[in-house]
């Protein structure tokens, strides 16, 4: 009897800690509303830093020149990789020393962070980044 009342509390914990361990990614993974400000686009210029292939978002890292003269880097989150993939972005794509022009949206914080939507490279190609601003329409260049 003992044995039995064992058994079935060991499989409810450890049924519990495997439901709770599948929900994790979906709890740490935001809305676009939780994080960026549809009503303020921005329109960024500058030169590729970094490019992380990461789930749940790829982030594009990029030096935008002020006004002054001075450099500002900026965080562009794009779609998952496999998004970015699926439209024609690839790891050849975006590239440290590229200059690039990214439309999209900033953070609700006003810190140097953006929701992309799209890429443009200096040839006037241009693809879309997967933005998850459900608003956004994506251009007709990156179909």
């Amino acid at each position: 009897m003992k044995r039995n009342i064992f058994a079935t509390a060991l499989a409810a914990t450890g049924l519990l800690i495997g439901l709770i361990s599948m929900t994790a990614p979906a709890i740490a993974h935001h809305a676009f509303a939780a994080e960026f400000d549809g009503n303020k686009p921005v329109k960024l210029k500058g030169v590729v830093t970094r490019m992380e292939w990461i789930n749940p978002h790829a982030w594009i890292h990029i030096d935008v020149k002020n006004a002054d003269g001075t450099m500002t880097n900026w965080m562009v989150e794009c779609g998952s990789p496999n998004t970015l993939l699926r439209r024609g972005v690839t790891k050849n794509s975006v590239t440290s020393g590229m200059e690039i022009m990214v439309d999209g949206y900033q953070s609700k914080d006003g810190s140097n962070k953006a929701n992309g939507r799209d890429v443009t490279f200096l040839d006037g190609k241009k693809l879309f980044l997967g933005t998850s601003n459900t608003a956004a329409e994506e251009s007709k260049e990156s179909k």
